[in-house]
């Protein structure tokens, strides 16, 4: 057999890393419909979760965070690596899940949708905030409780009361948007927040803010800004560190 020389070459693209809860089934998808072919690189790693979203299954999640990050590849040299469960981050803490997505791959920032929530609410100027999630009241309570601490009102929230994830990915988007509508109405709030990867939300943002005339974001959305914005990442030929619309 005879050997063909060859070449390497060095990535050329931004690197982003992705932690994805081994029941979440939307926000792949959805990650990649905010992020333009060829304008980063992207891997994703599954970490060890239950089929139902309860604080000890969350609890669980934790002790396997670092090795689903280490699973990525250590070549790959990534610049943010995203963890990807917005009440998991709230159960387990931001500070927490960055030691130990650090302590499995090597990365210049890491992040997650509660931290993202919390810089695009600044950016945006929102201090009244309503929260729409699928979680049951010991998921919930917990990520209120966060955005309270970061002086953020959240006056009300509406829930589905919905453990099971697999039923989670399957919400239709028109139910997400008229639990939206029906907080907007009871409620003096300056924006909405979609909580959680596994809702479907991509296709129906725009139109709830042009019907309801504030902002509404969800946790795909402001994890998928937060890590453009981290690496640098170049959309239409502008750099997206200071813009969370694109």
């Amino acid at each position: 057999m005879t050997h063909f020389p060859y070449r390497l070459i060095e990535h050329a693209l931004p690197g982003l890393g992705l932690i994805v809860l081994r029941v979440d089934e939307t926000i792949e998808e959805e990650l990649r419909r905010y992020l333009p072919l060829g304008t980063a690189r992207l891997h994703v790693s599954r970490v060890p979760s239950g089929d139902d979203l309860t604080p000890e299954s969350i609890a669980g999640m934790a002790l396997r965070l670092t090795e689903a990050a280490a699973l990525l590849p250590p070549s790959a040299e990534f610049d943010v690596v995203g963890y990807a469960c917005t009440s998991g981050t709230a159960l387990i803490g931001a500070e927490r899940v960055q030691a130990l997505v650090d302590a499995g791959t090597k990365t210049g920032a890491v992040t997650n949708p509660l931290t993202a929530a919390l810089f695009a609410f600044e950016h945006v100027g929102l201090r009244r905030v309503g929260v729409v999630s699928p979680y049951v009241p010991s998921v919930a309570e917990p990520l209120r409780a966060v955005f309270m601490a970061q002086g953020i009102e959240v006056p009300d929230m509406l829930s589905f009361g919905e453990e099971v994830e697999a039923r989670v990915a399957r919400i239709d988007p028109h139910s997400i948007a008229e639990a939206a509508r029906a907080l907007a109405a009871r409620n003096r709030i300056d924006g909405l927040f979609l909580s959680c990867t596994n809702l479907q939300t991509f296709g129906i943002l725009p139109a709830l803010e042009a019907e309801l005339g504030i902002p509404v974001l969800s946790s795909n959305q402001v994890l998928a800004w937060h890590m453009i914005a981290l690496a640098g990442v170049q959309l239409n030929g502008r750099p997206q560190g200071k813009l969370w619309r694109w």
